[in-house]
């Protein structure tokens, strides 16, 4: 099945007379916003396996899934959920890198350093209708630019950390609504947590 991250949360909330338990484990791909680790164990615990997958209308859908290493089976759940709230890996037919938006040059493979995630590939959009000013600003540089701000970590693995129109910047310092919502989701009083 699929659903978006909102669509999960309102499984794990359910009401408990509401769950029953899965005869088999049950395929859920996610994507559309950064889900949550929180409601990814949650899911989990649930009986359910989520592949996280990223993409956007004008690459054509999905480009990236969390593709799961086996080597990862032995981490603590906690850890599992952080990993598969990753973006991930691209898939064959399509070029994706976090890039500085002025210089675009790659990030590092630190996990730490900031970018803007760009795709380039057949299944990149050549326009948008009749708005050549917002195609040439998409597509400058020679890569489409998503206005995800991610970082790539020592694996290659993508994670996308807020889109740029919506950081905070407070005393100079750039906050991630994503890192702030994953917080809020923890804690058991709160339902859902998303930008006004």
């Amino acid at each position: 099945m699929g659903g978006a991250p909102t669509v999960l949360n309102s499984i794990v909330n359910s009401p408990a007379g509401d769950q029953k338990p899965l005869p088999h484990r049950v395929v859920v791909m996610t994507g559309g916003s950064s889900p949550p680790p929180h409601v990814l164990f949650k899911m989990e615990e649930l009986g359910f396996t989520i592949i996280h997958m990223y993409g956007l209308t004008e690459i054509g859908g999905p480009a990236t899934a969390c593709t799961w290493k086996p080597e990862w089976e032995s981490l603590p759940a906690e850890d599992k959920a952080k990993i598969k709230s990753r973006q991930g890996l691209h898939h064959i037919g399509i070029e994706l890198d976090v890039k500085d938006p002025i210089t675009m040059k790659s990030v590092p493979y630190d996990g730490k350093t900031m970018g803007e995630v760009m795709f380039r590939g057949n299944t990149v959009m050549a326009r948008y209708y009749k708005d050549p000013e917002a195609t040439d600003k998409a597509l400058a540089g020679g890569w489409f630019r998503s206005g995800d701000l991610a970082v790539r970590h020592s694996d290659g693995y993508v994670q996308v950390k807020d889109r740029s129109k919506d950081i905070i910047i407070s005393g100079g310092e750039n906050i991630s609504t994503v890192e702030v919502e994953a917080v809020l989701f923890e804690h058991p009083a709160v339902f859902e947590a998303r930008e006004a």
